[in-house]
């Protein structure tokens, strides 16, 4: 018998299917990474802080909170770095829920949310999403109690890449002042649209986002949380001194002195490869829904038989079943060479 709280030992842990991937061996379509490796000028950053001699040091993050802020075109004072955007959400819901509480967390999702909240042994309401009217702003706001202290979802919603009006947002800031409203922006460079500007306004506003998506460093796990600075006062008073490792924080700064190598990656998919395999699947009478970020989440005829042939052919994608049980491919999006590649697979077997 567990020695640790009852609930949390009738957990299930969340294990991602991330053994036997190989980046050499297959086409990795199957966890919304960025497809290409880093940048060389990243990688000589790392192998020289590697042979400068200092990993027996502890971290120093230096002016780094500086650079991503003016990334972000907010002050200084409303950020805070985290060990992954995964850190941001769970230290987030730690500080601002009490077993027993109520969190409406919109479904599907990324599981780390609803995982999250039940370690805090959380009431969690799941409204749904649908690929017709998108996300359930009103069964949010119908949800809300005067014990609702989380609303959380991404903009863009993984898996579905349904994104969620600003409108909207306010709506639900408004709605339920007592409650931390948690906008994950995991996908933020490939949406291109944030909330951020308003955590000045709305002080029950916390914005995460990650360096893992786009940046293509999940690896090294560095993510951040934009949010008032009364927020992140609180936020750095749990956040441990030296979660986050430094050789993150010297690929990030690499990264952000030369973003031009992430910029082009980002056109190339949401404007070329993208919209290339959208139009494929809508020829084909494949249905999908809307998105927002670098993945599509269709629903041929048979899932199985198409996700075995792309196994075949060494192409990993993501079986995700929708609030029916109906069973569909999350594709994420690469180059387009990579995307004309994976179209000419499908073509094989629809």
């Amino acid at each position: 018998m567990s020695i640790f709280k009852a609930h949390i030992a009738a957990m299930s842990a969340y294990k991602p299917p991330l053994d036997g991937r190989d980046p050499h061996a297959h086409l990795l379509l199957d966890f919304n990474e960025r497809t290409l490796p880093i940048s060389e000028v990243v990688q000589d950053a790392l192998i020289a802080y590697i042979r400068s001699g200092r990993l027996q040091m502890y971290p120093a993050y230096g002016d780094t909170v500086n650079l991503i802020a003016n990334y972000c075109g907010v002050p200084a004072e409303q950020v805070m770095i985290t060990n992954g955007s995964d850190q941001g959400i769970d230290l987030i819901i730690r500080a601002a829920c009490r077993e027993g509480e109520e969190a409406i967390i919109p479904g599907p999702s990324f599981p780390i949310y609803v995982h999250c909240a039940k370690i805090e042994n959380l009431k969690v309401h799941e409204p749904l999403y649908t690929r017709e009217q998108g996300f359930p702003t009103d069964q949010v706001i119908a949800a809300i109690t005067p014990q609702t202290r989380l609303i959380c979802f991404g903009n863009p919603n993984n898996p579905s890449g349904t994104v969620v009006p600003r409108a909207d947002i306010i709506r639900m800031l408004e709605a339920a002042p007592q409650a931390v409203v948690l906008v994950d922006e995991c996908y933020y460079e490939y949406f291109g649209e944030s909330v951020a500007d308003l955590v000045g306004q709305y002080s029950n506003l916390v914005v995460t986002r990650t360096f893992s998506k786009t940046w293509g460093m999940p690896s090294l796990r560095l993510g951040y949380i934009i949010s008032h600075p009364d927020n992140i006062r609180a936020l750095l008073n749990v956040r441990g001194p030296y979660d986050i490792n430094q050789m993150a924080i010297v690929a990030i700064r690499a990264a952000l002195a030369h973003p031009e190598y992430t910029r082009a990656y980002v056109a190339e998919v949401m404007r070329e490869a993208k919209p290339e395999l959208e139009n494929f699947l809508t020829e084909q009478g494949i249905p999908f829904w809307p998105s927002g970020a670098n993945y599509v989440w269709m629903f041929p005829a048979d899932a199985d038989a198409i996700n075995r042939v792309l196994l075949q052919h060494n192409i990993l994608v993501r079986p995700k079943a929708d609030a029916d049980g109906r069973m569909g491919l999350r594709i994420t999006v690469g180059t387009v060479e990579q995307t004309r590649h994976l179209i000419a697979v499908l073509r094989t077997v629809i």
